[in-house]
């Protein structure tokens, strides 16, 4: 699981910004928002301009140096923060897997290219490069000195952490493995103008004929009804029908000809949903801005019973009560911080408070 995370001069965020998640509070409700001591699920408030959007994209930038998986294509247009554009970009993250605490971090330039990394594995430093001066601990890797000195130099910039994994024999339960697998499961989406998303998958999938290849129809009918009370009614397709059309007395249309902005926007999580299994952190930028108020909570609630950790970013207030998460996880990101609830005011927070009438009140200061 990610524990921690910072960042440095990426985008609007000109100082270092921390989101540490491995420190809950003691609250006895909504305890399945925590998961072996770590937050599992939150939502992230904040002003427009404040940084949801971009701090979601920081935090799966380990994804476009550590796997193939699918990323936005205009991801590298104004990544450094444009106070400082012959600057650098930090990244920090910490990680648990079972009792080990591993710490990646790594620098890259305004083109996307690593130019320092380090791991850490309880306390102990496996390799640390910085241009081209290379630490390696040889008693776990060992290697000979003309690799080593192509690693110092590493004219194709390529991850000490991919060439590890290519170069030894691992066994499932090392922490490399792990990283590897946790990242490569990550992932980032958002529907706005369009669907974008990172991570995850490798290539772009047509929503209808996922649900028709896989016999879904009657399920995502079903799904549509309980999440929105929309009641669809489906013309039966054929496997091979690439589109799903709604059945009316006066005969048939397209069902993304006649749905809303939001329920098309239901269809895209209906899809993520079905693979969330696979999942290991997700990350839902602005996920109902189609949506009524009532819909994303109910919306949250299903992603908040998934096993894996699920955030979202929000200027939803009506989500921000203790009967969907707790004050832990609700998080405000202003003025480059980003702090819980809890820890933006003197005020012992209860289950019978009103959360949202507190906030707008003012009670919260970041």
């Amino acid at each position: 699981m990610l524990i921690k995370f910072a960042v440095k001069n990426f985008r609007g965020f000109a100082e270092r910004i921390e989101w540490d998640l491995s420190h809950p509070s003691n609250y006895s409700f909504n305890t399945n928002a925590i998961k072996d001591g770590i937050i599992k699920n939150g939502i992230i408030y904040g002003p427009n301009g404040s940084g949801k959007s971009n701090f979601g994209l920081a935090l799966f930038d380990i994804v476009y140096h550590l796997t193939q998986k699918f990323k936005k294509a205009d991801y590298y247009k104004n990544y450094i923060y444009g106070g400082d554009p012959k600057g650098k970009v930090f990244f920090e993250y910490t990680f648990k897997f079972g009792s080990q605490i591993v710490e990646y971090n790594y620098g890259k330039n305004m083109f996307g290219t690593l130019f320092a990394e380090s791991l850490t594995v309880d306390g102990t430093n496996v390799f640390k490069r910085e241009f081209n001066n290379l630490y390696l601990d040889e008693g776990l890797f060992p290697i000979n000195p003309d690799a080593k000195n192509n690693l110092q130099t590493n004219a194709n910039n390529i991850s000490i952490v991919n060439y590890l994994l290519t170069s030894y024999p691992l066994s499932k339960s090392h922490y490399l493995i792990l990283l590897r697998d946790f990242v490569d499961s990550m992932l980032w989406f958002r529907c706005l103008k369009a669907n974008e998303y990172i991570g995850l998958e490798n290539g772009v999938t047509q929503l209808d004929e996922f649900i028709i290849k896989n016999g879904l129809v009657e399920d995502f009918t079903e799904f549509l009804k309980n999440v929105s009370g929309q009641e669809f009614i489906f013309a039966t397709p054929n496997p091979t029908d690439k589109l799903l059309a709604c059945q009316f007395e006066s005969g048939i249309a397209l069902f993304d000809e006649i749905a809303s902005t939001g329920t098309l926007s239901l269809q895209l999580l209906y899809y993520w949903l079905k693979n969330m299994n696979r999942a290991s952190f997700v990350f839902i930028d602005e996920f109902d801005a189609f949506y009524h108020f009532k819909l994303a909570f109910e919306v949250c609630k299903q992603l908040f019973n998934l096993d894996c950790q699920v955030f979202t970013s929000s200027h939803n207030t009506y989500l921000m009560t203790n009967e969907l998460l707790r004050p832990d996880c609700n998080f405000i990101l202003q003025d480059n911080k980003i702090k819980p609830l809890q820890s933006c005011t003197d005020k012992e927070l209860r289950f019978g408070h009103n959360i949202e009438k507190l906030f707008r009140g003012g009670a919260f200061e970041v």
